[in-house]
């Protein structure tokens, strides 16, 4: 059964960069998937980040994040990545890996069956 690990996460001044990481492990992803990213900070609901898809590395970003954070994907590794950069205090939050299979990507937390643990993200002086 494919497991989910994120790693990367940390503490950062605003304006910094981070990049997460979220390797699959156990097995071999299949031809079509998605991987999304997602956060919640304490209080507030899970939200979306991003996703793409392995059909032609389809991607998605929502607005808090466009323009400043880049999602990849590396299907050799079974891994996704993604570079944070020009980073504010309102986006400290544990942050998520979630995976479906199909290359339709999705921005409700709902529609990803596998999670990896999530790793935490502040942005502080």
């Amino acid at each position: 059964q494919l497991q989910f690990v994120e790693s990367g996460g940390g503490l950062v001044q605003p304006g910094g960069s981070l990049r997460l990481s979220c390797v699959a492990t156990g097995g071999t992803l299949p031809y079509y998937y998605t991987f999304g990213w997602f956060r919640q900070a304490p209080g507030k609901k899970r939200e979306v980040l991003s996703y793409i898809s392995s059909l032609d590395d389809n991607t998605y970003y929502a607005d808090s994040v466009k323009g400043r954070f880049t999602v990849t994907r590396d299907s050799a590794k079974n891994a996704q990545y993604l570079q944070m950069t020009s980073l504010k205090p309102e986006d400290t939050a544990l942050y998520y890996c979630a995976y479906k299979e199909g290359y339709i990507g999705s921005v409700y937390p709902g529609d990803y069956p596998s999670w990896g643990q999530g790793t935490q993200v502040t942005v502080s002086s």
